[in-house]
């Protein structure tokens, strides 16, 4: 059954009136005033460009640097559940996803070493995934490239990992769906909402929380935010999905995909994921069958700046992808980016 659209235009109403239409590149800070006509204008202009893309490009660059050296650290720490795959992004150590396969292909896979863990259809969104483990003697690389080359016909994927789309400190980019939400002034709106993140703290109020990774629900400092901010903006119905927990691992595909499965059957109307991380299959497809539901998802873009990859699932096909803003209207200039942008909305300094 589609929602309401009105009840849909309500929830959306608050992020689009605090939001602003931007560059999709936000790569250039705002200019400085250069104070009048003095001397050759069009030189100072030019001069001034070079100077703010000199200074963007170094700041991208040292945020690149600062992600990759955080998904190291991460990596180091936890090499008993974490690998990197074929592309060199983060996953679940040994496993491989295989999406709607058929018997025969998994026949397949299981007569060349990988290994059966379990089977299952996806709450809410009705896909059938299969989890693998991958022959003891292969990386998770090796053994990617392996089952291709069996079942070539066959959707495989990592069950990759992705990482909280801001932080929680005063000075730092809060999610910005969150904040346009917060700082809208709406009235309470009863339209449930989802969240996908870590659990809220006891001191705030959700309709429900339910845990999707070991340990969960563990309430988190992000998600808590998150739970908070959309309470301040009027939303009276919130449910999270916690696919962190105390789980290394956690924020996997795997689980965002059942998270989007049990919001979906639970009645929400949008669902909100800051989250970043690769692009992956079983998350695209869950992303897909979600808004074939007739719900709307809302994805940040994140803080890894410019330089770093696309963001997703801001850039799967019909994510609302939103960067942040500070209060001036000015692009972060730690913002993400994403293979389109719909809105900025403030992200800091609020």
């Amino acid at each position: 059954m589609r929602p309401h659209l009105p009840t849909i235009l309500a929830v959306l109403a608050l992020a689009v009136m605090m939001a602003m239409p931007v560059s999709a590149q936000l790569q250039l800070p705002r200019l400085p005033d250069v104070g009048g006509v003095i001397g050759n204008a069009t030189g100072m202009l030019e001069e001034t460009l070079e100077s703010a893309d000199r200074l963007t490009a170094r700041e991208a660059r040292r945020l690149l640097r600062v992600r990759d050296q955080t998904l190291a650290r991460l990596l180091r720490q936890n090499s008993d559940v974490i690998e990197r795959d074929m592309r060199g992004d983060l996953a679940r150590r040994g496993e491989l996803l295989a999406i709607e396969p058929s018997a025969t292909q998994v026949a397949q896979l299981e007569a060349s070493g990988f290994r059966l863990l379990g089977t299952e259809r996806i709450e809410g969104l009705d896909i059938a995934v299969v989890r693998l483990g991958i022959p003891t003697d292969q990386s998770l690389a090796e053994a990617q490239a392996r089952a291709a080359e069996i079942v070539p016909e066959l959707e495989l994927s990592a069950d990759h990992l992705h990482f909280a789309a801001g932080q929680t400190t005063a000075t730092s980019a809060f999610p910005p769906l969150a904040l346009s939400l917060a700082t809208a002034q709406a009235a309470p709106i009863t339209a449930p909402v989802g969240i996908i993140d870590g659990a809220p703290g006891k001191a705030v109020p959700v309709a429900a929380v339910k845990g999707f990774a070991e340990g969960a629900p563990f309430a988190s400092d992000h998600g808590s935010a998150v739970a908070s901010l959309l309470r301040a903006g009027g939303m009276q119905t919130i449910r999270v999905a916690d696919v962190y927990g105390q789980d290394p691992a956690g924020g996997n595909a795997l689980a965002i995909s059942r998270a989007l499965g049990w919001l979906s059957a639970s009645g929400c109307k949008v669902v909100t994921i800051s989250l970043v991380g690769p692009r992956n299959s079983l998350v695209e497809r869950a992303v897909k069958a979600t808004r074939a539901r007739g719900i709307i998802v809302v994805a940040a873009v994140g803080n890894d700046g410019p330089a770093a990859p696309p963001a997703y699932p801001a850039s799967y096909e019909g994510v609302l992808a939103i960067a942040g803003a500070d209060r001036k209207g000015r692009a972060l200039i730690e913002a993400g980016r994403a293979l389109h942008l719909d809105y900025a909305a403030p992200g800091a300094d609020v």
